[in-house]
């Protein structure tokens, strides 16, 4: 927890959007290929269940409708948990 995005998007319980994953400060590689990342907290009744994380090869790949589908998709998601 509070350890790269995805850490970071679970402790602080918020959408974590990097356009660039060489510059946060921390970021822990997972794919040598991976250039933005999106991470949406999975919350349910005001409990973290999870994160949902998503890279791409491509930097600034996610914008603000990405965001807003994919935070909508993970609420769904997070209520059939």
């Amino acid at each position: 927890m509070g350890k790269g995005v995805c850490g970071t998007s679970a402790s602080t319980e918020k959408t974590l959007r990097i356009a660039d994953v060489h510059q946060f400060p921390g970021h822990i590689a997972c794919d040598a290929a991976s250039r933005s990342e999106i991470v949406i907290p999975l919350m349910k009744d005001g409990n973290l269940l999870g994160v949902l994380d998503i890279d791409s090869p491509i930097t600034d790949r996610f914008d603000e409708m990405d965001q807003q589908g994919l935070e909508k998709f993970a609420e769904i998601l997070s209520n059939h948990l």
